[in-house]
């Protein structure tokens, strides 16, 4: 199986189209343990929540997404506290998933 986290994410301005449903389940086998939900908007993302010992646990691997995020050129919504962090990840420009979606989930996946 194709391993996603030695790819780069593709910045997207828009222009395409965002993945069906058939598309998002075929990249929901390439990562581990990630939900696909749908928002207010009916617009697709995927999500995971990481759990860990404590606060600083939690931070310190918020920080590592931080940086891999940036790097890519595309970041995700973080949401942590004591002992998790909670990852939501799609692309705004075109309204839901794309391949750099689940690119950017196994770079998490392998912190």
């Amino acid at each position: 199986m194709e391993d996603l986290s030695k790819k780069k994410c593709i910045p997207c301005e828009g222009g395409i189209p965002a993945f069906d449903l058939s598309q998002i389940h075929l990249y929901l086998k390439k990562i581990d343990g990630w939900n696909v939900l749908k928002n207010k908007e009916n617009n697709y993302y995927i999500e995971k929540t990481f759990k860990f010992k404590n606060f600083l646990e939690s931070e310190e691997f918020v920080i590592k997404v931080g940086k891999i995020s940036e790097a890519e050129g595309h970041h995700p919504d973080i949401s942590f506290g004591w002992g998790y962090a909670k990852i939501q990840i799609s692309t705004h420009a075109i309204k839901g998933l794309a391949e750099s979606d689940f690119i950017l989930a196994s770079k998490i996946d392998k912190i």
